[in-house]
């Protein structure tokens, strides 16, 4: 089995090495493809980057992929990244550590059990997680819950980035969305089509506003019109 890992990038120079010597050392157990969109990052991302691939060129265990091109948003660097996905399953690795590399195993290994078609790493699942800001977390329960209640399928983590599909599937997908509202399109295109979904606790440790993090509110008034107009379209 092989495993495209599939990560855009937009200014995370300070990040963007460190997430990527950890999936070149943690162990899957499965054939590693690590694909990079920079998506047009106005810091040094895209040189960090490239000096980091000719330091550290593709072996027989891990395979990398970079791309660059104009600012067009999370979705768009997503579907240029499916391009060159030549993977068995996919999973979103975001260029910073907020999530562990070391669970993608956990998420592999329950796909591989057979018993749901796509495998979410549930941040809400797991206890232990912290919150950095409670307006991210009540917004993200809230439209896990319209999802929940739209699609008729219980989610609690719908925003989450670790979402395990087999490249067939997100391909079937036909993704449009250009931002982060890439998000609620994935989810409720699976549920729409009758995919299965099951989710796993995953450890999360969130970054706060001042070192990176993007998403805010319109975000989410984005997400929830994303939910209804799909679940609507025939």
């Amino acid at each position: 089995m092989k495993l495209s890992l599939l990560i855009p990038v937009y200014n995370e120079e300070k990040t963007i090495c460190k997430v990527l010597d950890v999936l070149k050392k943690v162990s899957l157990g499965v054939q590693k493809e690590i694909i990079i969109v920079n998506d047009g990052s106005k810091d040094q991302s895209k040189k960090v980057i490239e000096s980091y691939l000719k330091k550290n060129p593709s072996t027989k265990d891990v395979c990398w992929k970079f791309a660059s091109k104009e600012n067009g948003g999370k979705g768009s660097a997503l579907r240029m990244a499916l391009q060159h996905a030549t993977g068995n399953i996919t999973i979103i690795q975001d260029a910073d550590l907020e999530y562990k590399p070391e669970e993608i195993a956990i998420l592999i290994k329950e796909y591989q059990k057979g018993k749901a078609d796509v495998i979410y790493g549930s941040r809400i699942l797991n206890k232990k997680n912290k919150t950095a800001y409670l307006s991210y977390y009540l917004g993200n329960r809230f439209l896990s819950l319209v999802t929940s209640i739209l699609y008729g399928k219980s989610i609690t983590d719908m925003e989450t980035c670790y979402k395990l599909l087999p490249l067939k599937i997100f391909k079937e997908l036909q993704i449009k969305r250009n931002r982060f509202d890439i998000e609620p399109e994935i989810t409720g295109k699976i549920l729409k089509k009758g995919y299965t979904i099951k989710e796993i606790p995953i450890t999360y440790s969130p970054r706060s506003i001042e070192e990176g993090k993007k998403i805010g509110w319109r975000d989410g008034l984005t997400a929830l019109w994303v939910l209804f107009s799909i679940r609507i379209r025939k």
